[in-house]
């Protein structure tokens, strides 16, 4: 498993906020909220590193950077 596979990404959903591996496209669960995402991310697996899509957007469009958690 690269170093990349190892961390968890939350990012906006439209079911509300999708718990991704590195490297994966299908979601690993969808929470309704980010507080739950990071929760249920964090009983996945306790080891890995959490980044959290930011949600507001910028001026060239798109979202913000990540942040780890």
């Amino acid at each position: 498993m690269s170093e990349h596979d190892k961390n968890l990404f939350i990012e906006k959903h439209p079911d509300g906020y999708a718990i991704l591996r590195g490297g994966v496209k299908e979601p690993l669960a969808v929470e309704a909220t980010q507080e739950a995402a990071i929760e249920k991310a964090r009983e996945l697996d306790p080891n890995a590193a959490i980044h959290v899509e930011r949600v507001r957007n910028v001026e060239g469009g798109g979202r913000d950077k990540w942040r780890r958690i």
